[in-house]
């Protein structure tokens, strides 16, 4: 029986936890396929005591022996993708056996990472906050035809880097910007000479023929839905589409294939760098989210902007995305307010509305107050000894959004985690 690929992504501006979720999840799958993104999007999984944070490898490397690929949407940066793949071959991690890597990824060049600051720095007060990983201009790299991909490294290399090298560098000369990337290159020369070890596939292909096995697939992505370079805050967005369309470019597979849609938001809201964020508190209880939320970025530890939920985007992410569950992570970082609060509704220029706007950047919140547990969810591990007061909570969420809560995290670790009977 041929299968279909589900998809897992986020709903808000990223960091919502879809790398604990994948790995809960990857027991039901015999395959996870990473669709988009680049080292920019770190996914942090807990377990066993440990700690891992993944930043181009799939979060299903950890269970068992599932095929875990890296899709033809994702660009690659071989130096980072060498140091987190070292750290997990010394965990015991089987990568070279279950890892396979899409020759039409796209490359991240040093002087592409160069790049990405020279932009950054040019843009002064107006800078997007990217992470400097380089994932801006290897898209535009790739969008202008001019990229340089996995498959490239196997044949007539040297000659096809140095193109793209030069070009990046008349670039920079334009901007008189000054840089050395002697250290960095060798590093990611040596990262070229390590991925020539792993298996290097026509993903597409191999992700249909393993669908018409029989196999089932579950596409993870990184990033959040506002993030979207079409759909998101833009400019305030990342460089590839982060939504579920995503998946069907992304890994190379038709749009009927799509099953269900796994959509994760946490019970409050972040962002982290520039852009609009209507929820957004600027008080102790915005502290209070970030200290007890440890919202830092993964990647750049950066602090993270914490507000209230806001049900105007995510009925929009729900909306693009066509999702069919829903995901609440970190409900336990509210477990000492004693009122929540949702935003239902923006003013905007006098007027009420409920959808999202072309522009949110000059819109005010109109929330709905709603009673807090006040008790610690933590220990809890059966939906049935949930406090009253959060599944009210829920229950608003599952009314205002229309698509029910299959999974609620309540901690940091891959045991907590409770499946709802839906």
């Amino acid at each position: 029986m041929k299968k279909k690929v589900d998809v897992l992504l986020g709903l808000q501006w990223g960091d919502e936890g879809k790398g604990k979720i994948v790995d809960v999840l990857t027991p039901k799958y015999d395959v996870v396929a990473r669709f988009q993104g680049g080292p920019n999007a770190g996914h942090t999984l807990e377990f066993g005591g440990k700690k891992f944070v993944l930043r181009s490898i799939p979060s299903g490397i950890f269970q068992g022996e599932q095929t875990n690929i890296i899709g033809n949407g994702v660009v690659l940066d071989p130096a980072l993708f060498m140091g987190e793949a070292v750290e997990l071959e010394k965990a015991g991690y089987n990568l070279k056996k279950n890892l396979f890597i899409s020759k039409k990824a796209h490359l991240i060049l040093p002087t592409g990472r160069i790049l990405d600051a020279a932009y950054e720095a040019a843009k002064g007060d107006a800078k997007v906050g990217t992470t400097g990983k380089g994932i801006g201009p290897t898209y535009t790299d790739k969008i202008s035809r001019n990229g340089l991909r996995v498959g490239d490294i196997l044949e007539n290399f040297e000659e096809k880097y140095a193109q793209a090298k030069a070009r990046h560098e008349q670039i920079l000369k334009n901007l008189n910007y000054t840089y050395d990337i002697t250290e960095m290159e060798a590093k990611w020369l040596e990262g070229i000479a390590y991925l020539k070890e792993f298996r290097l596939i026509d993903s597409e292909q191999f992700v249909n023929d393993l669908m018409d096995e029989g196999k089932s697939v579950l596409g993870e992505g990184a990033q959040g839905s506002m993030l979207d370079i079409d759909f998101g805050s833009y400019p305030f967005v990342t460089s590839s589409n982060t939504v579920c369309a995503g998946a069907c470019t992304g890994l190379g597979i038709a749009p009927n294939r799509i099953g269900d849609v796994y959509g994760i938001t946490k019970a409050y809201c972040t962002r982290v760098g520039s852009g609009p964020f209507p929820t957004e508190l600027f008080d102790e209880v915005g502290k209070e989210m970030r200290d007890r939320g440890h919202e830092y970025g993964a990647v750049t530890g950066r602090e993270r902007r914490c507000g209230w939920i806001d049900l105007v985007i995510l009925k929009y992410t729900i909306m693009v995305n066509g999702v069919t569950h829903l995901i609440l992570m970190k409900s336990d970082v509210l477990d000492t307010f004693p009122t929540i609060k949702a935003c239902v509704a923006y003013k905007k220029n006098g007027e009420t509305v409920d959808h999202l706007p072309y522009d949110i950047s000059d819109v005010e919140p109109i929330y709905t107050e709603l009673k807090g547990w006040q008790c610690d969810l933590t220990k809890i591990t059966r939906e049935e000894d949930l406090p009253k007061e959060f599944v009210d909570y829920i229950k608003f969420l599952e009314e205002q959004l229309g698509v029910p809560v299959k999974y609620v995290s309540i901690g940091p670790d891959r045991e907590q985690t409770i499946t709802r009977n839906i």
